[in-house]
């Protein structure tokens, strides 16, 4: 599907390759200026609150350089009994959040960012995808390690890479998984004033 003749040109204030794509695949023309900052989560702060923080964090950090245009910014979490899980730092920790994760369900969450600073737009919202695992035997894990760069992938795993041998099932959007709602985000983008 093509909604180029529809939709603003936006730029994405990300580096993900995921987030390029579900734009490209979506018809969305955009440009790329990754932000850079501190993704920590506060003491104390929610995850849902953390990802719509950073998401408009890392908006509000390229728009300044934009002024006129809309600047998406994003951020996934994943999310189980309040733990959340970001990207893991090696391949231990990768097996260690895997593990944690086999049997059960969990959360994904991605913040969402629209901003323009000329004329003003603010857009901002959390979409929550909920994921069960299979459960996991530890050659299972392995398998997966095996076939799959986990370290830049929140919660050590990616739904869009040999998926069905980790999860069950899923509820809500699978773009939202991969780790931008693009529906939702092309759904808002049409909605903008001015928009044809």
């Amino acid at each position: 599907m093509n909604h180029c003749a529809k939709l603003p040109r936006i730029v994405l204030a990300s580096a993900s390759p995921r987030r390029r794509e579900l734009l490209a695949q979506a018809g969305v023309r955009f440009t790329c200026h990754p932000a850079h900052l501190d993704e920590s989560a506060l003491p104390g702060e929610a995850p849902a609150a953390t990802v719509q923080r950073l998401a408009r964090a890392k908006a509000a950090a390229v728009a300044a350089r934009y002024p006129r245009q809309i600047v998406l910014g994003a951020d996934t979490m994943v999310v189980r009994n309040g733990r959340a899980l970001g990207k893991p730092e090696s391949l231990a920790e990768a097996r260690e959040m895997l593990r944690f994760l086999s049997g059960h369900a969990h959360e994904v969450l991605t913040g969402v960012s629209l901003l323009r600073l000329e004329p003003p737009l603010d857009d901002a919202w959390v979409a929550q995808t909920r994921v069960r695992f299979h459960q996991l035997a530890d050659a299972a894990i392995e398998d997966y390690l095996s076939r799959v760069h986990t370290l830049d992938k929140a919660g050590a795993y990616a739904i869009q890479e040999h998926g069905d041998r980790i999860i069950e099932e899923i509820e809500g959007l699978f773009s939202n998984v991969v780790g931008l709602p693009i529906e939702d985000v092309v759904a808002r983008l049409k909605a903008i004033p001015g928009v044809e």
